[in-house]
């Protein structure tokens, strides 16, 4: 990973890390469950954020090159291996909510 990528997903998992000690206390003082939702949310994004800069790295840099070294297919397969794991566009949709057709809106 560049000095530079691994530098700012660092800071990222740091300030996620310390986020989720102030959830776990949260949960601890039984506060209040929206609460602790909207904090877990945050504490989700920036790992997402760290997540997303790996990707970027990853693409910039492990990707470009085997793609230059003919190995398109390898890699394009270890990529879509690691996203299967990603909450983010290319995972596998929710399920729809019962009682709703997969492409209803519940209300």
């Amino acid at each position: 990973m560049r000095n530079d990528d691994r530098t700012s997903v660092l800071k990222r998992l740091r300030i996620a890390r310390g986020h989720l000690d102030g959830v776990i206390r949260m949960v601890e003082a039984d506060a209040y469950c929206p609460d602790v939702m909207k904090q877990l949310s945050a504490v989700q994004g920036s790992v997402q954020q760290a997540n997303r800069r790996v990707l970027r790295n990853h693409l910039e840099t492990c990707v470009a090159e085997a793609m230059r070294a003919g190995r398109t297919e390898q890699i394009v397969d270890e990529l879509m291996e690691a996203l299967r794991f990603d909450p983010g566009p290319v995972a596998a949709p929710a399920p729809a909510p019962a009682g709703t057709k997969p492409t209803e809106v519940p209300a």
